[in-house]
């Protein structure tokens, strides 16, 4: 138990909690006071099978150093999993007070080899997995007026990557869910954020490391270990950051940065209105010169997309 512990009495759900960036949150916020509900579906990193070992190691780690926690082995991907998930922490602790929605798949393909199964499986697991989890808890916040509600996004949808579309469109469309929950849920001392989270978990050992250029750039991101999340998420699940909603965190390492948001960054205007030959016309002396350049998550950031 920590000695100031933050989430004293508060109950927190943690989705894809078996492994990675999930097992470290749902560890420390058990240490920072938390009854934690530790969820993973036990399947692969492209979410095939499934086992309750996992999870249950999670839940004995937890309750070996005096917490409290309960397993629960639900797939995030279905409304029905959604419930159960909540259900789970609302039979056995008794409320919700916080939901990480943290689970996740990887099935990379480019474009134009994505197969349907592919694009569904993902946006599924992330972006579904994650609207079925809040909507389950909300619900219940709403009536509390107090909850937090923390989403895993990634630089794959926030600046693209190539190989990603499912994971990339799944992981920007929670951040659009993320910005309007914050708002429906202000009024009753909700808040919903995002943590980008930029570290070595077993989606990313998936990294083909042929070359030496590849084995380099796994040795970079292996230095950089999910540990570093937990902190910013029970944080975030506190009332330290109770007028913190509606933003998206990255966290690499020892580093945490706050994002921008998409704003209008240059206009023109024409007092006839456009044409096509108009905009080709004045399009190069004017907005050209403030296109956002095409480029990689990794590259953006000096570093290779993470999660």
């Amino acid at each position: 138990m920590a000695t100031t512990p933050m989430l004293k009495d508060k109950v927190a759900v943690v989705t894809g909690a078996a492994r990675g960036i999930g097992r470290e949150i749902a560890i420390l916020m058990a240490q920072y006071g938390a009854k934690v509900v530790v969820n993973d579906y036990g399947g692969s990193a492209d979410g095939k099978g499934g086992e309750h070992g996992p999870a249950d190691e999670v839940v004995k780690a937890i309750e070996a150093k005096g917490g409290q926690a309960a397993a629960n082995y639900e797939s995030v991907s279905t409304m029905a999993g959604g419930q159960s998930i909540i259900q789970t922490a609302l039979d056995r602790f008794g409320g919700i007070d916080i939901v990480v929605n943290n689970a996740g798949i990887l099935r990379d393909r480019m474009i134009f080899n994505m197969t349907e199964e592919e694009w569904d499986g993902v946006i599924n697991t992330h972006l579904k997995g994650t609207f079925a989890v809040t909507r389950a808890a909300v619900p219940h916040m709403r009536e509390k007026k107090w909850g937090r509600l923390i989403n895993m996004t990634s630089t794959s949808g926030l600046v693209g990557n190539v190989g990603q579309a499912n994971y990339a469109a799944a992981k920007l469309g929670i951040v659009g869910l993320m910005k309007v929950t914050a708002l429906d849920m202000a009024r009753y001392n909700v808040t919903a954020n995002c943590i980008s989270p930029f570290a070595w978990t077993r989606m990313i050992g998936t990294i083909p490391t042929e070359t030496e250029a590849q084995k380099a750039r796994v040795e970079k991101i292996k230095k950089m270990g999910p540990e570093h999340i937990a902190p910013v998420a029970v944080f975030l699940a506190s009332d330290a950051a109770k007028e913190i909603s509606g933003q998206v965190f990255g966290v690499r390492g020892k580093e945490i940065m706050l994002f921008n948001h998409m704003r209008p960054i240059r206009n023109m205007h024409h007092d006839q209105g456009w044409t096509p030959e108009r905009l080709a016309e004045m399009f190069p002396g004017t907005l050209k010169h403030h296109l956002v350049p095409l480029e990689t998550s990794g590259q953006y950031f000096n570093y290779d997309p993470l999660v």
